[in-house]
């Protein structure tokens, strides 16, 4: 959950700031005086040997012989001791497999024996702590009141990434709940993991829920990992974190054995440092799960090769909607999305103005009653079955309060106790908030594409990093484009844009259900084009 929706319609909406500010962060995230020890005297973080590799590079190395998947998942493990957990400490990884080098090892045997699995055979993957692993790993969601649950079985995704030949390299840390317990919240932050840094300038955000994620890609402490989304969680983070991030049509991808917040939201997604390799990761963890029903709807639509149409005149011949709110106005994001428009013109796009993101931030209310009605209902549902110390909502409730100095240090969880108050998914306000919000949202988006006859709508997918701010909680530098394919449940993928003031930003493409391919391709030609991808430095601060 990206807390930008509780900034848009809710009281502390006029905290929200149009203008990015380059004043020092302060005191914001712990531990935050080590951070200059990241930089060498040149002032360049040190070279390391699989920095930017893609999913392709480090299979021409294994398949050399240069490199094995033993020896990737030992470097990946080094890397994440100097750089998470010294050096800048990130804070991005939460807990590391002490299975990983002997998953590798068995699948070096493999190769051996002439048995490469796919593209993800040997590659290491790292995975947010609300997603179900069946080994000695904990499922947390970041929350001391889940500490020492340990998942019987994988989820469903994960099983995907297994038999694909991934090495389950370990677990990111995240915005606690998911980002869904206070109003007053801190993105990267939770009990267990602590706050997670922006690898670009470690005081500023890295954006939530899928904060891990998105730094640990970014920093190159694995190839590619997985975030999970309900409202921004994996498209905002891998903005900020300069990254591409994809949340797929809910749907796609299984959500049974990760812990929710909403039935008609939640998805998991790809974030990774390339197009191709959110397409390569997205094909292996696709597949029909008796155990969460709307992956029936898609049967026949869901492919297993993502890469097909991955070529670099895609965009040639589309037409493009634009967000008409995002080329308004003096935010310092804007000018550098008037770029990336005139880009598309170039190769061979049209550019229409669209206006979606106003009439869907009318429905922001219903949109968090219907969460707040769902967390209740799926967290129960999950809780009920776990290994965990805790049951229901309402025990976590009492563990937080029981042991607020740790639990609640720095916010408090007013989300997780207006949820208790709210009754199961027949009551009649639950009901009507669902249709207004998801009928409005289609409707909206439906209308867009089909009237203007368009391939897609773009939008800046979030402004850049704000402070990290623990006493006051998360304030918005203007702009968000995920709420419109949240509600709806489509497709909405997220590509490097280039940078203001040193801050990432990323260029959105929203598409129909299940246009994954379709919108991959458009996202492909324009990093191609554009190659704004550039990995952090690691600055301390701004000043």
């Amino acid at each position: 959950m990206n807390r930008r929706i509780f900034l848009r319609n809710g009281s502390l909406a006029g905290l929200a700031l149009s203008t990015l500010s380059l004043s020092a962060c302060g005191s914001g995230a712990p531990e935050q005086k080590d951070a200059a020890a990241a930089d060498t005297p040149s002032g360049k973080p040190e070279k390391f040997e699989l920095d930017e590799l893609t999913i392709n590079e480090l299979q021409d190395k294994m398949r050399s012989g240069a490199h094995s998947a033993h020896s990737l998942t030992e470097h990946y493990l080094k890397r994440i001791e100097a750089i998470d957990k010294g050096g800048p400490q990130l804070h991005s990884v939460i807990e590391l497999n002490p299975d990983a080098l002997t998953i590798a090892d068995s699948l070096d045997q493999e190769r051996k024996n002439g048995k490469v699995r796919g593209p993800l055979h040997g590659i290491p993957v790292l995975i947010k702590d609300n997603i179900d692993s069946g080994d000695k790993m904990m499922t947390t969601a970041g929350a001391l009141a889940l500490v020492g649950h340990k998942a019987t079985k994988d989820a469903f995704i994960v099983k995907k990434l297994r038999d694909a030949g991934a090495v389950l390299l370990g677990k990111t840390n995240l915005s606690e709940w998911a980002n869904f317990r206070s109003t007053h919240s801190t993105s990267g932050w939770s009990g267990r993991g602590g706050q997670t840094k922006n690898a670009y300038v470690l005081d500023r955000t890295p954006s939530g829920s899928s904060a891990g994620s998105g730094v640990a890609v970014s920093a190159n402490l694995c190839a590619v990992a997985i975030g999970t989304e309900t409202d921004g969680s994996v498209v905002s983070p891998s903005s900020s974190s300069g990254i591409v991030g994809l949340k797929p049509t809910v749907g796609l991808l299984s959500r049974s054995g990760i812990i929710p917040i909403s039935a008609t939201q939640d998805t998991a997604g790809p974030m990774t440092r390339t197009v191709r390799d959110a397409a390569i990761l997205l094909g292996a963890l696709t597949g029909v799960d008796p155990e969460d029903a709307i992956t029936k709807e898609s049967t026949g639509k869901a492919q297993t090769d993502y890469t097909k149409l991955l070529t670099n005149n895609a965009l040639q011949g589309k037409r493009i909607g634009v967000e008409k709110s995002h080329v308004q106005g003096n935010h310092q994001a804007i000018p550098v999305f008037k770029k990336a428009l005139e880009l598309l013109k170039s190769q061979g796009a049209t550019v229409v103005e669209v206006d979606i993101v106003k009439p869907i931030s009318a429905i922001g209310e219903a949109e968090f009653t219907v969460l707040l009605y769902e967390f209740k209902d799926g967290v129960n549902k999950y809780l009920a079955t776990a290994n965990a110390p805790v049951k229901t909502l309402a025990d976590v409730i009492a563990f937080n309060q029981k042991n607020e100095p740790k639990a609640m240090p720095y916010f408090k969880q007013e989300i997780l106790e207006m949820a208790q108050k709210k009754g199961d998914l027949k009551s009649k306000e639950y009901q009507q908030a669902l249709q207004k919000e998801v009928s409005t949202a289609r409707h909206v988006l439906d209308n867009a594409l089909k009237y203007n006859k368009l391939d897609a709508i773009i939008g800046i997918t979030s402004g850049p990093a704000a402070c990290i701010d623990l006493i006051n909680g998360d304030y918005s530098t203007g702009l968000d484009f995920s709420t419109p394919a949240a509600i709806a449940g489509y497709p909405h993928l997220t590509v490097p844009m280039g940078q203001v003031y040193g801050l990432p930003v990323g260029i959105s493409f929203v598409g129909r259900a299940y246009q994954e391919a379709e919108i991959l391709a458009l996202g492909y030609a324009y990093e191609q084009a554009s190659k704004h991808r550039t990995a952090p430095t690691f600055r301390a601060t701004f000043i």
